[in-house]
């Protein structure tokens, strides 16, 4: 059994085997001692508008998220297993950790792990979406060699026709799409890249 910490109630990690999924209702900061991990911790006061939007800026603290990165590092280095966040997340930095390079490669983390920048395009996410990851409990070649390197740029048609390339570019492929909670179109792992950390989790669980 692996835990699934901090994610989507419902989501593509409820109903798999030997996967036990932690929710907002859990409280994931409460899991211990299940097994190793794959964990998603909340990124929002962690990345590049942490303060707010640009139009109410400064509303919050930088790294204000409850204690959940703090609960899900110490879970997984404990326990064994991965963190998923945004590139450029300020918890690298806030948690000592290093920055690894945009280029892909995992490279040792500053604290026994072993970090890496990937590309969930690469894996079915609609946008590049570039991660960083962080894993413990393992050795370095227990680690998987991911699609590495930046995903082809990605320009919604109709953006193009109506705004040209530059506007376009920054308006960004998943504000063109349909439906109306984007939020929650672009923080969603594909199951292909779902199943990645899960097997980085189960790595660390035999190796533990």
């Amino acid at each position: 059994m692996i835990a699934a910490l901090y994610v989507e109630s419902g989501g593509c990690y409820f109903g798999l085997e030997g996967v036990d999924p932690w929710d907002e209702p859990r409280d994931a900061r409460k899991a211990w001692g299940i097994g190793s991990a794959v964990a998603h911790p909340p990124c929002q006061r962690w990345g590049k508008f942490w303060h707010g939007s640009t139009r109410k800026p400064h509303q919050f603290k930088l790294g204000d998220d409850g204690g959940c990165f703090a609960a899900a590092h110490d879970y997984i280095r404990k326990h064994g297993g991965v963190i998923e966040h945004p590139a450029d997340t300020h918890a690298w930095k806030a948690f000592g950790l290093f920055a690894p390079p945009r280029s892909g490669g995992w490279v040792p983390s500053g604290d026994g792990g072993w970090t890496c920048c990937v590309y969930q395009g690469h894996y079915g996410h609609a946008a590049g979406k570039a991660t960083w990851l962080v894993a413990y409990g393992l050795h370095r070649e227990q680690l998987p060699e991911l699609l590495w390197g930046k995903t082809e740029q990605r320009i919604h048609p109709r953006a193009l026709e109506l705004y040209g390339y530059e506007k376009a570019r920054r308006v960004g492929i998943i504000a063109m799409m349909g439906g109306k909670d984007k939020t929650k179109l672009r923080n969603a792992t594909p199951e292909p890249f779902r199943n990645v950390l899960i097997e980085i989790a189960r790595r660390c669980w035999t190796w533990l």
